[in-house]
């Protein structure tokens, strides 16, 4: 009983994630049908990537032709947060959270549920992040299967308007922290201009690459420019 109650108290907790990745897998599921996949294959990056920037980068270079060793380098550069995630979370785990369970929960660490587990006032048992995974990629996969479904039979000039949103959300993401810190805003705008100059000049490398050397270069720069104080470390 104990257990079902923790995985309920974890579904509860994490509706909120689940409806707000309803909403933004909407975007995903069309934009995935508008590059060429299936409504089923929309689904499947889902069920098993559960990564906005990831599946949104990889769905780019599938569109583009781009090759495996490209994609596995862009999956790895955009995810790799989750492994800094998973060894904080691993600070506040129950003495219950074993090694299987250790594995299977690292599925589900996307950047929401990590705030959500975060914030939790006591030791995080295995059956309530289940609960809250559960939830969340409920909400970001039946999200993609509605909007590729929708993508299938919608207009493209209606596609194309509600594809949008996916990008909406990132821009919402990096504008507030951009304001606060000029670091970030600097990265972001090298990134941005890095990525247009190689379109232009350099238009023969791939979608993927690109999103590799713009985000070193202007990631470098920005720790070589702006680098963090004693005071802000501590």
């Amino acid at each position: 009983m104990k257990v079902k109650s923790n995985f309920l108290s974890g579904v509860i907790s994490g509706i909120p994630v689940g409806l707000g990745y309803l909403s933004v897998s909407f975007a995903f599921g069309i934009m995935a049908v508008r590059s060429g996949l299936t409504s089923f294959q929309a689904v499947i990056i889902s069920l098993t990537n559960l990564t906005s920037a990831g599946q949104v980068g990889g769905v780019d270079i599938i569109a583009a032709g781009g090759s495996l060793l490209e994609m596995a380098a862009v999956q790895f550069m955009i995810n790799l947060r989750y492994s800094l995630m998973g060894l904080s979370l691993s600070q506040n785990l129950d003495s219950s959270f074993t090694l299987p369970h250790r594995l299977a929960a690292a599925y589900g660490i996307t950047d929401e549920i990590f705030a959500l587990c975060s914030t939790h006032k006591e030791p995080i048992k295995p059956a309530y992040m289940y609960g809250t995974i559960f939830i969340a990629a409920s909400g970001w996969v039946g999200g993609t299967l509605i909007g590729a479904a929708a993508g299938e039979v919608l207009p493209p000039s209606v596609t194309a308007s509600l594809g949008i949103v996916i990008y909406g959300m990132f821009i919402a993401i990096f504008i507030p922290p951009s304001v606060k810190h000029k670091s970030i805003f600097f990265v972001v705008i090298s990134a941005a201009l890095l990525s247009i100059a190689l379109r232009i000049f350099l238009p023969s490398i791939s979608v993927g690459f690109s999103v590799i050397i713009c985000g070193l270069i202007s990631s470098v720069a920005g720790a070589v420019i702006f680098p963090k104080t004693e005071e802000e470390e501590s």
